[in-house]
């Protein structure tokens, strides 16, 4: 009877390992490239995937000068601009005031600060239940918003973008 036991036990864990990795159909997934701006050289692409209601997002950018960079969800998927402006201030549907991530009070958009190597090469990785991919919720649908990365670092207090200095790329969140 305990032999039986295991192996109904083995059987239902290998059905629901089955069931669990058969259904990546439905992640919704953006890969998006970078344009420069401001006269930089900063190339680079991002990536987001949702999948069991979290969103996660990816940025691998170059062409940056070494140190801390900002990057943030900015209001529109506009990157006409030489200069970036064109994208908006930050994305902040919930009205709050700019700061850090996770922290007391933050945009929805303030992604925060990643560094960049030597060779002008940063990566970033966030994953959140706050945002959401064309579910057309005003607080947490990302689409028809852009991705800027900022010339220097967020220092997460300064009204209203943190002081993070010039736009140098730029990518619209679109389908």
């Amino acid at each position: 009877m305990k032999k039986i036991l295991i192996v109904t036990s083995l059987v239902l864990v290998v059905f629901l390992s089955c069931k669990g990795s058969g259904n990546t159909n439905d992640a919704k997934k953006l890969s998006l490239t970078f344009e420069s701006k401001s006269s930089s050289t900063v190339a680079g692409t991002a990536s987001f995937v949702e999948k069991n209601g979290k969103v996660t997002f990816v940025a691998q950018l170059s062409g940056l000068k070494p140190g801390v960079h900002a990057i943030h969800i900015h209001e529109k998927s506009d990157c006409s601009a030489t200069d970036g402006s064109s994208a908006g201030g930050h994305w902040n549907p919930t009205f709050k005031k700019h700061g850090k991530w996770g922290a007391a009070e933050y945009h929805k958009g303030d992604i925060g600060n990643f560094t960049a190597d030597e060779k002008g090469n940063g990566t970033i990785t966030l994953t959140t239940d706050e945002w959401c991919i064309g579910c057309g919720d005003a607080t947490k649908d990302i689409l028809g918003k852009g991705i800027i990365v900022h010339q220097g670092t967020d220092d997460f207090t300064s009204q209203p973008a943190g002081n993070a200095g010039a736009r140098v790329a730029c990518t619209a969140i679109i389908k």
